[in-house]
């Protein structure tokens, strides 16, 4: 099996920043290219500002994604669920009920990861409000296996990040499948 090699691309005032990282996603020879991402980097309070002592930046919050999707690759629900807070929001992409709870999150996770799930991020907006908060929102396409074929699903997503004793945690997470016949 192959590994795709996925780059991050982002411009910050006028300079071109580049990070890459092995994905764990799909490696089928047969697999699609991963698609261009488009990025945006979104300015908070502090734009024109001295940068905060300790304040992350948006590629650090990128990562979190890539950590996130990792955690999928290894099949292990609870793996993923140490990811969240434990007072976490989960309003999950293939189920109607909304997790609030570790056992809630697992929950979901031990139905969803048997398709052996991998997201590649088509679009992110990245948002750093403070020190120890940010938010990564955007589309990406997952590519679970149903009965032994590849599939492509089209999501909406909004990662709510928050630093708690020197940790990132997801403290919400929304996903939601992209409309239907959607164009814009």
């Amino acid at each position: 099996m192959r590994s795709r090699l996925r780059m991050r691309v982002a411009t910050v005032s006028g300079v071109l920043l580049v990070a890459g990282a092995i994905g764990a996603g799909v490696a089928a020879a047969d697999a699609p290219p991963a698609p261009a991402v488009q990025h945006s980097v979104t300015a908070s309070a502090w734009q024109g500002e001295a940068t905060e002592v300790g304040r992350p930046t948006q590629q650090q919050i990128a990562v979190l994604f890539d950590e996130w999707n990792a955690a999928l690759a290894t099949g292990n629900p609870e793996k993923v669920a140490d990811l969240y807070a434990p007072d976490a929001v989960l309003l999950p992409t293939l189920s109607p009920q909304i997790r609030t709870t570790r056992a809630g999150i697992v929950d979901y996770f031990t139905h969803f990861l048997p398709s052996k799930p991998q997201a590649v991020i088509t679009q992110e907006i990245i948002t750093v409000l403070d020190r120890n908060a940010a938010i990564n929102t955007g589309l990406y396409t997952f590519t679970p296996t149903q009965d032994r074929v590849l599939q492509q699903v089209h999501a909406r997503y909004t990662f709510v990040y928050q630093r708690t004793n020197g940790a990132w945690l997801i403290v919400n997470h929304h996903s939601s499948l992209v409309p239907e016949g959607s164009t814009s």
